[in-house]
């Protein structure tokens, strides 16, 4: 059964959509205006020419209203639902000069918006059956993190933070300077941690299994452990030692270099979790057109 998707703050979302039309369109579309009868009404449809994950019907609607509010929406897919070659993912009716000049934005937010939630589901439909889920990482393109994420989740992936508020995670530059009293003062700093309001998970970065792993896992109030860029031996001892001494918590997550050729194997090391930055930072738009 398909996760309920949690749909994206569209207060955060309607900002960036005005300065994408005001980028485009603050100074008006005389192209339009010279070429096209202001009473002319058409139909228009957004149509794939690639397999895809559908991502963005509302963030399209919400752009048409700043052009036009003649301009209607009536969407075939849902986001998160999978569309084939040559799909008609939603019908566009309203007057044509309006559609013109909303064109090249609509697209821009869709296309990419879908190339995110598609490349996501390639990630997540290949360790499928493993037990492990694909996570997103903060590297997002500014002002589009409540997009990106969002179009994660329309993927199949889950979302990491939102931003540096909302988790302490202790990465190596964080640790370095607890030298070799690391074990109690992380335990002190964990606690602390856990008391910050807004904190919803505390996350702790370990680059070395043999010499550092045992010493965090015996810490209490982690929820995740990050193993970063280890090869497969490290992460099968990693789980190894973990379900030996703690069970299955804390969850073991697998970063650095991760891609759609190696993904599977990380995954059979038996890590609970696999962020992947490129599912945001590398994802490529896809290829959808407006045709009439």
């Amino acid at each position: 059964m398909r996760r309920r998707l949690k749909k994206p703050d569209m207060e955060k979302v309607r900002v960036l959509i005005d300065m994408a039309v005001e980028e485009d369109f603050g100074h008006g579309d005389p192209t339009s205006e010279i070429t096209v009868p202001a009473d002319a009404m058409v139909k228009g449809d957004l149509v794939t020419r690639e397999e895809i994950v559908v991502c963005g019907m509302d963030v399209v609607a919400e752009v048409l209203k700043r052009y036009d509010k003649r301009l209607r929406l009536r969407a075939f897919k849902q986001d998160g639902e999978r569309a084939n070659v040559a799909d008609k993912l939603a019908e566009i009716r309203g007057p044509l000069r309006s559609m013109l000049s909303a064109e090249r934005v609509v697209l821009n937010f869709l296309q990419r918006l879908c190339g995110i939630s598609t490349m996501t589901w390639k990630y997540v439909t290949t360790v499928r059956g493993t037990g492990a889920k694909i996570y997103d990482t903060r590297k997002t393109i500014p002002g589009w993190r409540e997009l990106e994420k969002y179009a994660v989740r329309c993927g199949g992936g889950y979302n990491h933070r939102m931003h540096l508020g909302d988790a302490v995670m202790f990465k190596d530059n964080h640790l370095a300077q607890l030298g070799r009293y690391l074990k109690p003062r992380l335990k002190r700093l964990v606690a602390e941690a856990r008391q910050r309001r807004g904190v919803r998970f505390v996350v702790v970065e370990v680059d070395h299994v043999d010499n550092q792993l045992d010493r965090v896992l015996s810490v209490p109030g982690i929820d995740v452990i990050l193993l970063d860029n280890m090869g497969q031996w490290q992460l099968k001892h990693a789980v190894e030692m973990r379900d030996a001494l703690c069970g299955k918590r804390p969850l073991l997550e697998a970063s650095g270099s991760i891609t759609l050729n190696n993904v599977l194997t990380v995954a059979k090391c038996g890590v609970d979790r696999i962020a992947v930055g490129a599912i945001t930072h590398s994802a490529v738009a896809v290829d959808i057109g407006l045709d009439r």
